[in-house]
């Protein structure tokens, strides 16, 4: 992707033997390259690395990114590219860190909190920010390459496709801009939603925000065409949260929250992906640990500001959901069959991500832990494996790149983790 006693055998083993030694650093070098992390949740938006980490793990190192008595409120999934990690913070800074080291390669500063996802390519690193604009960014040296004002605060996913740059401003417009110069190639209405994730798989956006006719819907957008080719009333699901969509080749699978005083009715759903005709559903209501002075209408509004909340993990054929309580729920892809479920003894306070044969994921504090942890389940069965404490809740999904765990907690801490054997 990386003889003295016969002359004619000897040169034709040499030439064998520096065919093979090419043909292994050219697998080696490819390896490497197929193991970074470079968009939200990983190959087809699906939350799941061939790449097994096997616990216990140990700190490689961790840094503390600002000093602030307030908690943080969103710390959105870092990309990384080689050696290094790029991540957007509620402090209105672009890092670029080794991950070697944590030595802070550049800072770059925007006008305003950053909530959504970057993504990279090559040359440039995109991301948004709540000034309005999209920024992209020299990976190299951090310095500016072009900025986009955009209608309104960015706070989505950010896609590379092809020639184009997609993202999406709250109640705004779907955005299509030119990666080498900003410039605008097309827009897509969304008048209503906000926090928007999606992903673009076989030409097409799953999902975009429905036509301006039925502006509560959802739809996959063709990108080529420039039209729908299904659309997802939502206002027949009634739901306040729907979450980021993950794919196979054949379907779509997402989830939804309605929260109802203490209660939050949970629905989990799969979609044929090319002509959105329903496969199954999976309804279920949250299932509380017993926790101190737990506010459920508070945690629920958290959660709103994480990009991945409810997003599934697909891995072998289970569909794997954290849901922000108590639960972790393993569904049988195709049929929607619980295949496992494990009940923890506090709330799940990020999406899972899944390395070879288990599952990574944050829990916060309890009454029998002090601090909050990252747990780590087996894939096959949800046997709990182990867990550590951390400086705060982990937010968003731990990103798994090369040989590490990667995630921030809203303790403004940033950590790298590795096998400890």
């Amino acid at each position: 992707m990386k003889i003295q006693a016969h002359r004619g055998m000897t040169r034709t083993g040499g030439f064998f033997r520096w065919v093979v030694i090419l043909l292994f650093l050219t697998v080696l070098f490819s390896c490497g390259a197929s193991r970074d992390w470079v968009t939200f949740r990983g190959d087809q938006g699906r939350g799941y690395t061939q790449t097994s980490i096997k616990p216990p793990l140990a700190v490689k190192w961790k840094l503390k990114l600002q000093e602030s008595s307030e908690a943080a409120y969103a710390f959105n999934n870092p990309v990384v590219i080689g050696n290094t990690i790029y991540f957007g913070s509620t402090d209105g800074n672009v890092y670029a860190l080794d991950i070697e080291s944590g030595y802070m390669r550049w800072v770059f500063k925007t006008g305003g909190a950053i909530n959504p996802v970057p993504v990279a390519d090559n040359e440039r690193l995109y991301i948004g920010s709540n000034d309005g604009k999209l920024y992209a960014i020299n990976r190299e040296t951090g310095d500016l390459a072009w900025d986009f004002q955009a209608d309104n605060t960015i706070q989505s996913t950010i896609i590379k496709h092809e020639n184009s740059v997609i993202f999406v401003s709250d109640g705004g417009f779907v955005y299509s801009l030119d990666p080498a110069t900003g410039r605008e190639l097309y827009t897509i209405p969304n008048p209503v939603w906000h926090y928007f994730t999606f992903q673009v798989y076989d030409n097409g956006i799953y999902f975009a925000p429905g036509p301006v006719s039925q502006p509560h819907s959802m739809g996959v957008w063709d990108i080529g065409i420039r039209n729908y080719l299904w659309v997802l009333d939502t206002e027949l699901l009634d739901a306040v949260w729907y979450s980021f969509p993950a794919l196979n080749d054949r379907y779509v699978y997402f989830s939804t929250a309605d929260p109802y005083l203490d209660v939050w009715n949970l629905e989990y759903y799969c979609y044929e992906r090319k002509t959105g005709t329903l496969v199954w559903k999976y309804s279920d209501y949250t299932d509380w640990a017993f926790t101190r002075n737990l506010d459920t209408t508070q945690l629920f509004n958290d959660n709103l500001k994480l990009l991945d909340y409810l997003a599934p993990s697909i891995a072998k054929n289970l569909v794997i959901y954290t849901s922000g309580d108590s639960v972790v729920r393993a569904f049988n892809a195709g049929t929607g069959n619980i295949a496992w479920q494990k009940k923890l003894d506090a709330q799940t306070t990020s999406a899972p991500t899944a390395a070879g044969k288990y599952i990574y994921f944050g829990i916060d504090a309890s009454y029998e832990h002090e601090h909050p942890r990252l747990v780590c389940l087996s894939l096959a069965k949800g046997k709990k494996m182990w867990e550590m404490d951390l400086e705060g809740k982990i937010l968003s999904a731990p990103v798994i790149a090369q040989n590490w765990i990667i995630f921030g907690t809203d303790e403004h801490y940033f950590y790298v983790l590795e096998e400890l054997f």
